[in-house]
């Protein structure tokens, strides 16, 4: 399996953290409160698009919600897939750290 690139990660991580509330909107919060970044909306549905390609994420639309409208929500959801492509990132990122001193020790000496 291809691994996956540091926005697909931390998409996958935000829909697992959101517990079946997971769509544009709530995806983009979680990912700025957590990184303190902006995110566009198009690049996350970039990303979105590409995880359910790979079979990463599955897809639900809602039925219509009156408070907005009367417009639907495109919901997600991790897959075993995208469980497993998660802990291999998790497995080879804990092995590459193995045995490394904190970052913040090495910037002191410059």
């Amino acid at each position: 399996m291809k691994w996956l690139s540091r926005k697909e990660e931390l998409l996958l991580l935000s829909i697992w953290k959101l517990q079946g509330n997971a769509y544009g909107v709530t995806i983009r919060r979680q990912l700025a409160k957590t990184t303190d970044k902006y995110w566009s909306i198009g690049a996350i549905y970039d990303v979105l698009d590409r995880l359910a390609r790979k079979g990463l994420v599955t897809t639900k639309i809602t039925s219509p919600l009156p408070e907005r409208g009367g417009r639907s929500k495109r919901m997600y959801q991790v897959t075993n897939k995208g469980f497993k492509a998660l802990d291999t990132v998790r497995q080879i990122q804990t092995a590459m750290w193995a045995d490394l001193p904190k970052a913040s020790v090495l910037g002191e000496e410059a």
